[in-house]
Order: C-alpha cells, then structure tokens, then sequence
C-alpha cells in the first residue's frame, strides 16, 4: 500500500510549514494490528509495537536535495529479541500524540520467529 498522510496528519503539517507551532523531530513507529491506514485515522486507530522502542528521526538529517518533491532518511533498523509482528509503520510528532503519516507493508505483514529479528525501513515521503 503506498504511504498515506491523513487528516490530522494534513492539519499538523500544515501548520509546522507555516510555523504556526513549533517544529519537534518525528517519531517512526511499527504497528501490530491488521489495519490499513484511512484518511479518517489518528494515533488511536494503531496498536504501536513497544519492544522495540520507536526511533526517533532528527530533523536535520533528513534529504531532501537528491530528488526534487521528495525527503529521505537513512534505513532504520527495529531489532526484536523475540517473537512479534508488524503490519506497516506509522510516523508521529515527537511525543507520539499526533499521526502524520501511515504505510502498510505491501509484503507483510511480518513475523519475527521466538528468536528474534529485524525490520528495517527507509522512510521517505513524495509531494506531487
């Protein structure tokens, strides 16, 4: 499923590019619950993995020279010490309150077997 900006992730982006409210570094997040992201979601509508913990992406570090529209950041890596599954990642402010954007996993979801494993995503978001 290609990534999806809803709402309330419309609402907040706007007002951080007219600075209408102070700029914080985003959060990356897996999910574990079936649930396909919709115009209409918020935080509430995903059960946020806690183990492993969210990664947080420093604002400076994202790029947004090498391809005209479109910012990426380097491939993170989500380690799991045993068993779990994601079904995408959801991007949310710092303290994790406001979603701004969701990507369900077009090849998932995924299990980590009981002796762990990785996930790793390369967030990128395209404006057209």
């Amino acid at each position: 499923m290609a990534l999806l900006v809803p709402n309330v992730g419309e609402q907040e982006m706007l007002r951080r590019i007219l600075n209408a409210l102070p700029v914080d570094d985003v959060r990356i997040h897996l999910y574990s619950d079936n649930v396909t992201p919709a115009e209409a979601d918020t935080i509430a509508s995903y059960t946020l993995v806690t183990s492993p913990a969210a990664i947080s992406l420093d604002g400076e570090s994202w790029d947004t020279t090498s391809v005209v529209g479109t910012a990426s950041y380097a491939q993170q890596t989500f380690t799991y010490s045993g068993t779990g599954t994601a079904y995408g990642y959801v991007v949310t402010n710092d303290d994790g309150t406001i979603l701004l954007w969701a990507e369900r996993f077009t090849d998932g979801p995924y299990e980590i077997p009981s002796g762990g494993g990785t996930i790793k995503i390369t967030p990128s978001i395209s404006l057209d």
